[in-house]
């Protein structure tokens, strides 16, 4: 539920209205998040994915539909881990270099990959932690 809780967050709060924020806002609100959550979620997310596969180790009923459902929540945890890695901190990365002197002349096209991607990554987190809390009994 933390990783959720952290997504959902950003997502609740942020995501659905970065249109609304200017390039320097958008610049600021990004590095102080950034700055926020970097350490905190390398240590919860592989935590989060490494209690979850435990959880599947010792299942009691393996061929039981819940069981399945552990399946999907931890094949959901691990999609959200990819689009993080793979999509969403290279944007930050170089968010995190950028002065409101130097933003691209294609912030807008980033910043709407940005929201794209955090969008999926809200909702595959959330598909995963509904997946687990059906898995148990």
């Amino acid at each position: 539920m933390l990783v959720t809780g952290v997504f959902w967050g950003t997502w609740f709060t942020l995501t659905r209205s970065l249109e609304n924020f200017s390039a320097e806002e958008f610049l600021h609100i990004g590095k102080v998040i950034i700055a926020n959550v970097a350490i905190p979620m390398r240590i919860i997310l592989p935590l989060c994915i490494f209690f979850m596969l435990l959880s599947l180790w010792h299942y009691p009923q393996k061929k039981s539909f819940r069981f399945y459902f552990n399946i999907i929540a931890f094949a959901f945890v691990l999609i959200t881990l990819l689009i993080t890695l793979i999509v969403l901190v290279p944007i930050d990365n170089h968010i995190k270099l950028w002065r409101v002197s130097t933003v691209p002349s294609n912030f807008e096209e980033i910043r709407s990959r940005w929201e794209h991607y955090h969008s999926i990554r809200t909702f595959t987190s959330l598909l995963s932690f509904v997946f687990f809390a059906a898995s148990m009994r």
